[in-house]
């Protein structure tokens, strides 16, 4: 059973199963990974949800469920802003981002889908940006997109702004990391209507009336970093969140380019170290183009196959745990990371049951996931 439910791939969802869908996403400790494994799983959300509450209790913890009401009330809130929700497996989910299995499964939108479909480039950097810093990026992103690509970015101040602004008669989309009803910073609102109104297109994991936390800049920034194909840092400081967007994105393969900077602007010290770890360096917008254009041949359209494969962790999750076992499994557990694969290894059990020991335990919210791929225990 793929992730989509079992449907053939590009088809649009009912507005029921799309409600199903939130509601399981919205559901308490419901991360993109163990969403796609409780699909697989149950062969539907309806089914997943139906199982949560059981799941979550074997884990050692009560969870909230989010009931039907509350999504149809976000799907109000969208509505009358003209926005609309997209679902993976859909014919308007963004691709790229369909490759990252710890990308969201569901994402609300206004503007042009279109540009989904479109090779992307990243222009993230400082929110403190010099006037410098914002020139270039300005002139960086303009010349992307008379290149053809479309500019990605977070609608921070600063360099997110500029980039926006610059690409918005080729083509921009915005990343928030609070709900799309709360654009952050609030003097940005301005800009986000541009965006829509002019072409562009903006996206959100999180629920409508959601303010954004600390914890979920790092989200959106993963988000900007997976829909594009390269990803240039302009201005950033030492403990940026642009080098968490440049750490994701070269851990899912995009390249990472990166503008060097004076040793005396604090606001370099990231962009340079990136150049020290490996970032490509760019001078001029040609830089980016030459780098990019071998990889033209894959902005293409993912087939089914691509796709199963991409969403990650799509095994057996049928094998039910003896008491024992799963006694045995959560025993392997602990603060430090481990990986799956070494759990199945030292256990003897089989994967499937690992998962299945894995979901209840961060659906109790006592496991973490990491990046790699690791799992540990939250103490």
């Amino acid at each position: 059973m793929n992730v989509a439910g079992g449907r053939k791939k590009g088809v649009p969802f009912s507005r029921d199963m799309q409600i199903a869908w939130l509601r399981l996403f919205r559901s308490d400790n419901v991360g993109p990974v163990t969403f796609r494994q409780l699909i697989n799983r149950y062969g539907g959300a309806d089914a997943a949800l139906d199982a949560l509450p059981g799941l979550a209790e074997r884990g050692g913890r009560r969870i909230e469920v989010a009931d039907r009401g509350s999504i149809e009330r976000e799907f109000e809130r969208a509505t009358k802003m003209g926005a609309v929700f997209s679902c993976l497996g859909e014919p308007d989910f963004p691709q790229m981002l369909a490759q990252d299995a710890h990308a969201p499964p569901v994402i609300a939108r206004m503007g042009d889908p279109a540009l989904f479909a479109r090779p992307a480039v990243a222009v993230v950097g400082a929110r403190n940006a010099s006037l410098s810093g914002i020139k270039l990026t300005k002139r960086f992103s303009a010349d992307l997109g008379q290149a053809g690509y479309v500019i990605v970015s977070g609608f921070a101040r600063g360099i997110d702004a500029a980039a926006h602004e610059a690409s918005l008669p080729t083509g921009t989309i915005g990343v928030f990391a609070g709900g799309l009803d709360k654009p952050y910073p609030p003097e940005n609102k301005p800009l986000m209507r541009r965006v829509v109104d002019e072409g562009g297109c903006i996206v959100s994991a999180r629920p409508f009336g959601w303010e954004p936390r600390a914890k979920d800049f790092p989200r959106r920034n993963r988000i900007v970093a997976t829909l594009c194909h390269g990803l240039l840092v302009v201005e950033a400081a030492q403990r940026s969140g642009s080098l968490i967007s440049a750490r994701v994105a070269n851990e899912i393969g995009r390249l990472v380019f990166a503008v060097p900077g004076s040793p005396l602007d604090p606001r370099a010290g990231g962009s340079n170290q990136l150049l020290k770890d490996g970032a490509i360096l760019v001078t001029q917008t040609s830089d980016i183009i030459e780098a990019l254009r071998p990889l033209d041949h894959r902005i293409r359209a993912l087939g089914q196959d691509d796709l199963d494969e991409a969403e990650g962790g799509m095994i057996d999750m049928s094998d039910e745990p003896a008491e024992d076992e799963r006694a045995r499994i959560q025993e392997t557990l602990g603060p430090t990371p481990v990986f799956i694969d070494d759990i199945v290894q030292h256990t003897g059990a089989s994967p499937g049951a690992v998962q299945l020991v894995i979901i209840e335990l961060e659906l109790a919210g006592r496991l973490e996931r990491h990046g790699d791929g690791s799992v540990s225990l939250l103490l």
